[in-house]
């Protein structure tokens, strides 16, 4: 059975797509699915992100643990801001992505994807066993809502005394928000700018009312896991489970440069990674736009245009409100050579090559 999230009511009330996510009852979509993507790119969108994980670490060695259990560098993060970073198995293999909060010396909250956070939690349990330090999930006990588009800090601005104009980007600060306690970053995966307001899972549904009224004058909207999904696409951000799996290294996925070598002490996966650092991956991730209007999904072959040799896969495909075609995230043989195409249902339909990220933000 599907777990609801603190905001389950008011999803219902605003007549809500429920669906199953990573055994999380969430809003798929509220209405139009295109409104809710184009209210973020020129507003703002309101999304519940409770099935996300927060992982507490704290203690005098707490650094020195996520250092050896994260292949980032979290020992030299200053305190109120954010990194992002990945932890892997023994082969190197991404387990997760993850974003990493120092909200003091020695106090860390590491968010974990919704479907990997119990696994997240455990192996960052097993790896902090040697050092001096309590690894505490608080999953259960935190809700997390996401204000995001170019009006996002004018709506937040009318609820909170906070900051908000010197709040940097992977940042956060304590503050309340409408009366209520929150920690507020300056964090999101749309590719806009933005906020997520980490709170107690009681403050959820007054916060969520509040920030809904007072974005009234902003066209706010309240956006789902379908919107979430395309904005991230639209800005090149990988999905665990598509983009990243433990099948595949960071530098499969052109993110080698989370993986920190030169921080002192081992970390887990270190020998595999070094192993891999310097040899060009077989496939590398690119970016596909359609020459016409079918859409490209999830495990649909790549093929070469002139003869349909299957040269890749597409992990992440919609149709994109921004560029006007479908567009899609595929790994592709790094030697392919000459124009591509996407096999649907046995049509090979022509594409476009194109750098990612297929959206940015006007500054």
């Amino acid at each position: 059975m599907s777990r609801p999230t603190p905001l389950r009511e008011v999803h219902e009330s605003l007549g809500a797509t429920l669906t199953d996510f990573a055994g999380w009852l969430m809003p798929l979509r509220y209405g139009s699915e295109a409104a809710e993507h184009n209210a973020v790119r020129s507003a703002a969108g309101l999304f519940d992100l409770s099935h996300m994980g927060e992982i507490y670490v704290t203690g005098p060695q707490a650094a020195d643990a996520l250092d050896h259990a994260l292949v980032g560098h979290l020992g030299t993060l200053d305190t109120g801001r954010a990194r992002y970073t990945m932890i892997c198995a023994d082969n190197g293999g991404v387990l997760d992505d993850l974003i990493v909060y120092r909200l003091a010396a020695e106090t860390f909250m590491v968010v974990a994807n919704a479907s990997n956070a119990p696994r997240v939690a455990a192996e960052l349990t097993a790896r902090a066993r040697p050092y001096d330090t309590v690894v505490d999930d608080r999953s259960d006990s935190v809700a997390l809502i996401a204000i995001q588009g170019p009006r996002a800090q004018e709506i937040l601005a009318t609820l909170t005394d906070a900051d908000l104009p010197g709040l940097k980007y992977y940042a956060g600060l304590p503050g309340t928000v409408a009366g209520f306690d929150a920690l507020i970053a300056r964090t999101g995966y749309t590719g806009e700018d933005g906020f997520e307001l980490f709170v107690a899972g009681p403050d959820a549904t007054p916060l969520w009312h509040a920030l809904t009224k007072a974005g009234e004058p902003y066209a706010l909207r309240p956006a789902g896991l379908s919107a979430r999904d395309t904005l991230r696409l639209e800005a090149g951000m990988p999905l665990y489970g598509n983009e990243l799996s433990d099948a595949l290294t960071p530098f499969d996925a052109g993110l080698g440069r989370v993986v920190k070598f030169d921080k002192p002490g081992d970390f887990v996966g270190r020998a595999a990674l070094e192993r891999v650092r310097d040899t060009p991956p077989r496939r590398r991730l690119t970016g596909l736009v359609m020459v016409g209007r079918r859409v490209p999904r999830h495990g649909y072959p790549v093929v070469l245009r002139e003869d349909g040799t299957i040269v890749g896969e597409v992990t992440s495909g919609a149709p994109s409100q921004s560029i006007g075609r479908p567009i899609a995230m595929a790994y592709v043989d790094t030697g392919a050579q000459g124009p591509l195409a996407v096999d649907i249902r046995g049509s090979h339909e022509p594409v476009d090559v194109v750098d990612l990220p297929f959206y940015r933000r006007k500054k």
